[in-house]
């Protein structure tokens, strides 16, 4: 709703979400990642037939649901799809928490803005600077959120493969 606001782009609902998929991004194979997606999302043919579409996502990890939405969009009839993310490219994976797959399953570890365009086979693709990211979180210095999967600054170093245990805490 934001960015059609801010676009002056009307807002449609052109994909219908099952809410009873969970996050596809955290699954163990593509075709189970494949799967969900297709259970996950549907077009509304009436709403994006012959039009340049603009889907705004949270993230992209994989490429995975990225690439099947601009699918399923031109399936439908769109005629351009344009891929806005709101927040940066994740190219490192998380270790707090949050169940990331390696940085070398990070598709933005490994590829630039025009790779991971042409890899979801987007029309455009753009991302949320990290100072953006702060900026709309209203970060303060020397207090905020963790950012280390977007930026490498982890602010404890996690241990290595094979490393005890112990984790080093290092400045930020």
């Amino acid at each position: 709703l934001g960015y059609a606001r801010a676009s002056g782009l009307p807002f449609e609902m052109g994909l219908i979400r099952n809410h009873y998929v969970g996050r596809t991004f955290i699954e163990p194979t593509d075709s189970i990642r494949h799967f969900g997606v297709r259970l996950k999302l549907n077009a509304v043919p009436q709403l994006v037939a012959g039009k340049r579409v603009v889907i705004v996502d949270d993230s992209i990890v994989r490429g995975t649901t990225s690439r099947k939405i601009v699918q399923l969009l031109r399936n439908a009839g769109a005629r351009e799809v344009h891929v806005r993310v709101s927040s940066p490219p994740i190219d490192g994976p998380c270790h707090y928490g949050i169940d990331t797959p390696t940085r070398a399953e990070l598709l933005a570890s490994e590829q630039s803005v025009a790779e991971i365009a042409r890899t979801i086979e987007a029309d455009s693709l753009g991302y949320l600077s990290p100072e953006g990211l702060r900026r709309a979180v209203r970060q303060q210095p020397g207090f905020g959120y963790c950012d280390a999967c977007f930026t490498g600054d982890y602010p404890v170093r996690p241990a290595r493969p094979g490393a005890p245990r112990a984790l080093r805490v290092v400045e930020v």
